[in-house]
């Protein structure tokens, strides 16, 4: 798909990593809003689903699956 981008941002999941802490993944910034305000599942780059409930704090733990696709799709000039 040429030409498409998508826009994401890091959003929490109330999964938890091997620390025991909050993960947060990479998620449509369109989507945010809308699921904060309605409730909507949304869907995260690694495939993870869930309402968006709370924001990321600078230096809060990223899915270690998102980071590597975003980074992939950061070398191809895919995203922002």
């Amino acid at each position: 798909m040429i030409g498409m981008t998508t826009r994401t941002d890091v959003v929490p999941d109330l999964q938890r990593d091997d620390t025991g802490s909050v993960v947060f993944h990479y998620v449509d910034k369109a989507k945010i809003v809308e699921s904060a305000i309605m409730g909507d599942v949304v869907t995260a780059l690694c495939g993870a689903m869930f309402p968006v409930t709370r924001s990321p704090k600078p230096g809060s733990p990223v899915c270690a699956t998102c980071q590597e696709l975003m980074a992939m799709l950061r070398s191809f000039g895919s995203s922002d």
